[in-house]
This record gives structure tokens, C-alpha cells and sequence, in this order.
């Protein structure tokens, strides 16, 4: 499934020390917390925005010094509930060379999404934890281990979760793009 995320996302009900405990049960230790700082870029050949649900990104992230590209589509392409997406991601030497990149050819910024990120990997399953500015804290499960199929991927993932034992609260079918520009969840 390489080039495929599946994830799940919720928005943190309370503070998060009672699944940090679970998964510290579980073995899992923390990662040390990173600043990211995505930037979303719209097409001028194909507006990502124009259709009734949002299912395509572009962004350039930078973390620490470092920086990557990444264009993901999400399936089902018109559903508002996505299973999983297509990711291609690649580090990149030098952001702002592709940040003017993009500008010479007519790209256009959407949105900026700043967050602190703090992952935890344990059972092949990365565990993030994020505090988005202007946004709120979140934590996103995603399946970081092997898997034939996104159904096999996505019941992994919901096991796992079933297994915390915690109260997660409702799901979120919106990226973080989607909640900086006031997409709502019904039409992402």
C-alpha cells in the first residue's frame, strides 16, 4: 500500500494525558514534539476548490529545517466521508525555491496550517497529536504498518482504537486545510 494513507482523525474531547497513558501501556513511547508549517496551494489548471467536496491537496511543509511536498487525493473522490487517500510526498532541499516555484507557475496559497505535533508509533499505527493554531487540538490515527487492502488498514486502525478504552468522541471527515478556510465537515 505504498503511496496510500489511511487515517482517522478526532477532535481531542479533554486533555490528553489519559491516552498518552493507554498507549504508554501499550509500550508506545513519545516522539519529541515538532513544529510543521504547511502551506496549501491551489492549481491553476484545476481548481481544488470548485467542486462540491474538496478531495485534493498541495502543500509544502517545513519541520525543523526541514521540507517536504505533498500532493494527497482523497476517495471517494465525491463523498463527504473519505476512506483514504492517495499520498505523494517528497523532501524537498529547499522550500522557498519551491514556494517561488509554484508562484512562477501560477499556483496560488489557499491556506496556512501551523501546528505542533508530538507522534507516538506503536501496533503499526502512528499516533499524533496536534495543537493547530486557530484550529484546536486533534489527535489522527494512522496506519503505519502492512496491510493488503484500505479495508483491512481502516479495521486495524478501529481495533486498535476500540482497544484504548477511551471516549474519542465523534470522528472528523475534514483535513486541518479544510477547517483554516471554514469548509465544514457535511461538504468536506
Amino acid at each position: 500500500m505504498k503511496y496510500i494513507e489511511v487515517e482517522q482523525k478526532y477532535r481531542l474531547l479533554s486533555p490528553p494525558e489519559g491516552l498518552k497513558a493507554a498507549l504508554a501501556a501499550r509500550g508506545a513511547e513519545p516522539g519529541t514534539p515538532s513544529r510543521q508549517v504547511d502551506t496549501y496551494y491551489n492549481a491553476p489548471h484545476r481548481d481544488f476548490l470548485s467542486g462540491e467536496i474538496v478531495s485534493e491537496w498541495l502543500r509544502v511543509r517545513v519541520e525543523d529545517g526541514a521540507a517536504s511536498l505533498n500532493f494527497k487525493r482523497w476517495y471517494p473522490l465525491e463523498a463527504a466521508v473519505k476512506t483514504h487517500c492517495d499520498e505523494f510526498e517528497s523532501t524537498v532541499a529547499d522550500a522557498e525555491a519551491v514556494t517561488r516555484l509554484l508562484g512562477a507557475l501560477d499556483f496560488t496559497r489557499l491556506t496556512t496550517v501551523d501546528k505542533v505535533r508530538e507522534e507516538w508509533l506503536t501496533d503499526g499505527i502512528a499516533v499524533a497529536f496536534d495543537t493547530v493554531a486557530g484550529v484546536g487540538d486533534f489527535v489522527e490515527f494512522e496506519f503505519k504498518g502492512e496491510a493488503d487492502t484500505v479495508e483491512e488498514a481502516t479495521a486495524r486502525i478501529e481495533a486498535f482504537v476500540a482497544g484504548l478504552d477511551i471516549d474519542l468522541g465523534d470522528r472528523i471527515h475534514a483535513g486541518y486545510p479544510h477547517m483554516t478556510l471554514g469548509i465544514t465537515p457535511a461538504t468536506a
